[in-house]
């Protein structure tokens, strides 16, 4: 057990191997390594550099400091769990004999609800999309009929390649962890897809593009940032407002929780569960409008 081993250093060897071994996403690492770093400055301030002198009030400390300074409580309830991670794995890798954060109450998230998009007015708006000789807006309405139709999330979106376009009706996806799923692509976003590889594609490409599916003004690969740049231009809005509205509009309609979590991509149906919330809100909404009683 090397209980001397540096903090800065454990956390630095825990990072590569999120994006190594676990195959993490970029962005995902990305904000695993900043409230890390906040942790360590605020290790470092109480004169705490090696990871064998974290203990549990180093910990409480550090969160309630968040909350001192006004973070929000789901910013500090996700900050908190990203030190229990790298802890938790700090035990199983015998740096630390324990977990000075296990048995700390975890801050509880707040349960803000999915808003979705109202479906006729998402519908419109997607119609309203010219569908003429612009190369750009063919793209941009296979974007977003794909995004809505699938509920990817952008970061998946954006790393879609030509080989992973569908043979069948299913759109073979790589999610978080590396991990696979199948999702249903059927109807309008066939349609769009169809369109935007025929007649738009061809004409946005550069060899700097590869075999990125989704093709800039410039014509290198599209990225999450330019995906989300695409979906506020056309929708005022965000990429995951449209997986928010598949979720919700799928329950809307009758699909079972089990079937939205697979095509989501959670791990964890209490995950998907938050959507319940909005279906029971649609369900009694319908209600008042409909019972005679009501």
């Amino acid at each position: 057990m090397d209980v001397s081993l540096g903090l800065e250093t454990a956390i630095a060897d825990y990072l590569a191997r999120l994006a190594g071994e676990r195959r993490l996403a970029d962005n995902t690492v990305a904000a695993y390594r900043r409230d890390l770093s906040q942790f360590v400055g605020f290790c470092q301030r109480l004169g705490v550099t090696r990871i064998g002198d974290v203990d549990r009030r180093t910990v409480r400390r550090f969160i309630a400091q968040l909350s001192t300074r006004r973070y929000a409580p789901r910013s500090i309830a996700r900050k908190a769990s990203v030190v229990r991670s790298f802890l938790e794995d700090a035990v199983r890798r015998e740096l630390i004999a324990a977990n000075p954060a296990a048995r700390l109450d975890r801050p509880k998230r707040p349960q803000t609800l999915p808003r979705a998009l109202p479906a006729r007015g998402l519908a419109a708006a997607l119609d309203a999309i010219a569908e003429d000789d612009d190369p750009v807006a063919v793209r941009d309405r296979a974007l977003l009929e794909v995004l809505y139709g699938t509920g990817l999330r952008v970061s998946e979106l954006s790393g879609l390649t030509v080989a992973d376009l569908p043979k069948g009706p299913f759109l073979r996806v790589r999610g978080k962890g590396g991990g696979q799923r199948d999702v249903p692509l059927a109807g309008a976003a066939q349609r769009a897809l169809a369109a935007y590889l025929a007649e738009s594609r061809p004409r946005l490409v550069t060899p700097e593009a590869g075999s990125a599916l989704w093709v800039g003004v410039r014509g290198g690969p599209l990225d999450a940032r330019g995906i989300r740049r695409v979906v506020r231009r056309r929708l005022g809005t965000f990429p995951h407002a449209l997986r928010h509205s598949f979720a919700t509009h799928l329950l809307e309609n009758g699909a079972d929780l089990r079937s939205v979590q697979e095509l989501l991509g959670h791990r964890e149906l209490a995950t998907t569960q938050i959507y319940t919330a909005v279906s029971r809100r649609h369900l009694r909404a319908t209600y008042d409008r409909s019972h005679p009683r009501a």
